[in-house]
């Protein structure tokens, strides 16, 4: 029986190669996505992946959405923590507000992800749990104060469940993308992308089937031992 995966920002930009990805692999995948109704039933009609709407800052959505697809689907084996916002200003300019939009989404989101699952992979003795961070949560960046800190936590996150987890089957990692070439990259004005690019030794922007390919790895069966470790997929442009 195929596996089932859930992809949190499922539907759109790395989220969406994810799912496919894993898709393509042979798992019952779940993508799920905050806002854009008209986005994400353009993706099911393309793929055939059934997207499911809820708020990830929100414990309760969350357990409701995932019992949802486990109903659905099967229970979940394989947990990819994607979805993210971003809320930039330099720090003395950031309001309580940004603050804490991006630290309930990104870092509170993954807890409200993987806790309801946890039990049941427990129980199973088996689970995947795949955190999508940065690389600015690694280096740092500048009027990111939020974001870097939310993506340095989620680090903390899989190095932690990566103990608890080891002796129940279960595996957590996190992948660390630099500047990929998603829909919100490209948005940004030639200049600056260019400025991007010429930090990055590889001479290039990422692509994001690149880091479904990580993400596919790390969830295989054949991947038990890999626990607790952070994946850097950035063109060489930050080693940690």
């Amino acid at each position: 029986m195929a596996r089932t995966a859930l992809v949190t920002g499922g539907s759109r930009g790395i989220g969406a190669a994810i799912s496919k990805a894993l898709k393509a692999e042979g798992y019952n995948v779940a993508a799920t996505y905050a806002g854009n109704d008209e986005a994400a039933a353009s993706f099911s009609a393309e793929t055939g992946i059934k997207t499911y709407k809820w708020n990830v800052a929100d414990y309760d959505e969350s357990a409701a959405g995932i019992a949802k697809v486990e109903a659905e689907l099967g229970p979940i084996d394989i947990v990819v923590a994607n979805a993210g916002i971003t809320r930039d200003a330099p720090f003395h300019k950031m309001t309580p507000e940004q603050w804490h939009q991006v630290v309930d989404t990104n870092l509170t989101g993954v807890f409200n992800t993987v806790h309801p699952v946890w039990p049941g992979m427990r129980e199973r003795k088996f689970g995947r749990v795949i955190v999508i961070s940065s690389v600015n949560g690694q280096k740092g960046q500048f009027a990111q104060v939020n974001y870097a800190a939310t993506k340095a936590g989620d680090i903390g996150i899989v190095r932690s469940l990566a103990q608890e987890g080891a002796r129940a089957g279960i595996t957590a990692n996190a992948v660390c993308p630099g500047y990929i070439a998603t829909e919100m990259v490209m948005a940004v004005p030639e200049k600056v992308r260019e400025s991007i690019i010429s930090m990055i030794p590889a001479g290039r922007l990422g692509e994001p089937e690149e880091i479904a390919r990580c993400v596919v790895f790390l969830a295989a069966d054949d991947a038990q031992f890999i626990n607790g470790s952070t994946i850097s997929a950035n063109g060489a442009q930050f080693f940690a």
